[in-house]
């Protein structure tokens, strides 16, 4: 039988569905909680799909000044210190490739990219659309602009496909060309391979001087399944995908109903 630690060195929150509410905010409870592991020893993680520019403003209105794993773990950011801690970038003819041999297999997908650096740009070739109309974007011409900088990773949706059958096509088709993964409606994604939030909170809570298997993770999309399997528990929100629950110790309430809160208030009564 799984036997939680003890006590929690880490808090690892993803934030779309998970911590966020739908209008992108955190509520006073989840703060409130947060700030009740913190005074209890434990280091709040935020660990994401956006890249740093998506969440360089919600840093600030959260006061966050450690470190962040964005972009599925290609980059490890420093917000106190406005730093790149880390950034893998995903080989462009790599991605361009990959995406041919996706399409050999399922038909014209539709693409975007989130470019590397805290100033990158998520450019999107037309008929691409974005699965948070909040986030900046700005339309490439055609395909070939997308590879105009370095990117951390590559964004495809499929007009006839579930997201489920897009992530597992895809997986096929590029093999060790990239890690795929699914981290939302309409977000399937191609990121460099062998990285992920895993790998991301691995290296993130060895800089802080932390254990991973000390944390507490919340998630509810596949793309948490590697943060999940360091984790030393792990929580899936209400209505999160069925691979995660599937692996979740526990789920909690939605995002929207304050789960990540409920869970801390528990553990750090």
């Amino acid at each position: 039988m799984f036997t939680p630690p003890a006590a929690y060195t880490l808090v690892a929150t993803d934030l779309d569905g998970t911590l966020l509410r739908s209008d992108d905010s955190v509520s006073p409870r989840s703060r409130a909680a947060l700030t009740r592991a913190a005074s209890a020893g434990a280091q709040h993680l935020i660990v994401t799909g956006r890249p740093v520019p998506g969440i360089r403003a919600l840093l600030a209105d959260l006061g966050y000044d450690g470190l962040a794993v964005c972009g599925q773990g290609a980059q490890v950011y420093d917000a106190g210190s406005a730093r790149m801690v880390n950034s893998v970038t995903l080989d462009r003819d790599l991605a361009d490739t990959a995406l041919g041999k996706i399409e050999a297999e399922v038909g014209q997908v539709f693409a975007a990219v989130d470019q590397d650096g805290p100033d990158g740009r998520t450019l999107i070739e037309p008929g691409y659309r974005m699965p948070h109309p909040s986030l900046p974007a700005r339309r490439a011409g055609r395909r070939a602009d997308l590879w105009a900088a370095p990117v951390i990773k590559v964004l495809i949706r499929h007009p006839a496909l579930t997201d489920d059958e897009l992530a597992s096509a895809a997986r096929g088709a590029v093999g060790d060309l990239a890690s795929v993964t699914m981290a939302g409606p309409g977000t399937v994604e191609l990121a460099p391979y062998g990285v992920d939030k895993g790998t991301g909170i691995a290296l993130a809570a060895g800089l802080l001087g932390r254990d991973p298997a000390g944390a507490v993770a919340f998630g509810d999309m596949p793309n948490d399944l590697p943060m999940f399997r360091r984790s030393g528990h792990r929580v899936a929100m209400a209505g999160a995908h069925p691979e995660l629950r599937a692996e979740a110790d526990e789920i909690t309430l939605s995002n929207e109903a304050d789960g990540v809160a409920v869970v801390l208030e528990r553990l750090f009564a």
